[in-house]
């Protein structure tokens, strides 16, 4: 982790299991002996309203728990772009599912439009979206290994959940890797 303070947003709607996301990915970096404060909002709308989950990643403590300028933006939904885009660093990491997400803001950012959905959706099950965009903000982002993703992965999915979430898991990883990655827009 290259800064000493890393602000992320998982961005999407409720029930895409954004909120799950960061929950692994701040178990994953506490377990590498980072300090985590995390945060989520949500309409009250169970499914379908405006959802995020926040993450603020420190090597020492957290001094304010709430992220001010996304360095990381992950967006499984158009829902979140207006709420989450003003928000983001300038040289930030954005991914953005490319069916759920097709057009994102003008600007200079790393983007990554990437079939998370689409993906998620050829290994049987479109409810693991968020666990391929888990892996490809890992793979991209370097913010932890994937052996301390994977044991979170691991100790954190349901038994009938558990091969198709490390299969989603490795897809993410795939995608990242990728050349359509790679000749990000």
């Amino acid at each position: 982790m290259p800064h000493s303070r890393i602000e992320l947003r998982f961005g999407g709607t409720g029930g895409q299991g954004l909120i799950l996301s960061g929950k692994m990915l701040a178990d994953a970096l506490a377990a590498e002996g980072k300090h985590v404060a995390q945060s989520q909002t949500y309409e009250p709308t169970s499914r379908g309203g405006f959802c995020n989950a926040d993450l603020v990643v420190a090597n020492g403590e957290v001094d304010y728990p709430l992220p001010i300028a996304f360095d990381y933006l992950v967006l499984l939904d158009k829902l979140a772009i207006k709420p989450s885009w003003p928000r983001i660093k300038p040289d930030a990491l954005v991914i953005a599912d490319t069916r759920l997400c097709p057009e994102l803001p003008d600007g200079g950012t790393p983007r990554h439009h990437l079939p998370l959905s689409r993906t998620a959706l050829e290994l049987g099950n479109e409810r693991v979206t968020n666990i391929v965009a888990l892996g490809a903000l890992i793979a991209l982002s370097k913010i932890c290994n994937r052996q301390s993703i994977e044991r979170v992965v691991r100790a954190g999915s349901p038994r009938a959940f558990l091969d198709l979430n490390l299969d989603a898991l490795a897809a993410g990883y795939a995608l990242a890797a990728a050349p359509v990655a790679a000749a990000a827009s």
